[in-house]
């Protein structure tokens, strides 16, 4: 048994209930919510496999709106002792998945204008989201392999929250097609 996680159940509105094979969780926003939810339902059920779906906020130009593996995340949004953004006081500065893909950066705040995006980009990270890294991090400590897949909903600009809303449906029924190639369900 597989366990399809998302965020928020607007990401999952082109899935069926019932997906033969996987189990569903829907964690909620944000790195604690995610960290929560996913240590919770690890350590209640055994899984073959984690796989997020979900959507992201393109940084690099280069992105297309489409459907990315995700090969590894960091956080844009923490600092260690000596300030330096990015790296975190106890956690590594970035947690790498098996394969090819991008790199996401992960923060609590949903990220829409351009002043973020030029602090974030140089960091090395192609899209941003609210999760990502500890969706793997939790995964990672449970030793469960876990895959991410990530539909491009916004461009991280000003107007970026207007963009998502009006994407996410969009993004829910891309995400399920690709489910569907991948897993055949």
């Amino acid at each position: 048994m597989r366990l399809l996680v998302a965020a928020l159940a607007s990401e999952l509105v082109a899935f069926p209930d019932e997906l033969p094979g996987f189990d569903r969780l829907v964690t909620g926003p944000g790195k604690l919510q995610a960290t929560y939810a996913l240590t919770r339902a690890l350590d209640a059920a055994t899984y073959e496999e984690v796989v997020v779906v979900g959507t992201a906020g393109a940084i690099d130009a280069r992105l297309e709106a489409s459907v990315y593996e995700i090969a590894g995340a960091i956080q844009h949004d923490v600092t260690d002792i000596d300030g330096i953004v990015g790296q975190h006081v106890s956690l590594p500065a970035r947690v790498d998945l098996d394969g090819d893909g991008v790199v996401i950066a992960t923060g609590d705040h949903f990220v829409d204008d351009a002043e973020a995006v030029a602090v974030i980009r140089p960091l090395g990270a192609g899209l941003v989201d609210m999760e990502t890294y500890a969706y793997i991090w939790v995964a990672q400590r449970f030793g469960v392999p876990i895959r991410v897949l990530k539909a491009v909903s916004d461009r991280a600009q000003d107007g970026a929250i207007t963009d998502w809303h009006a994407a996410v449906t969009a993004c829910s029924h891309q995400l399920r097609e690709r489910i569907r190639s991948d897993y055949g369900v």
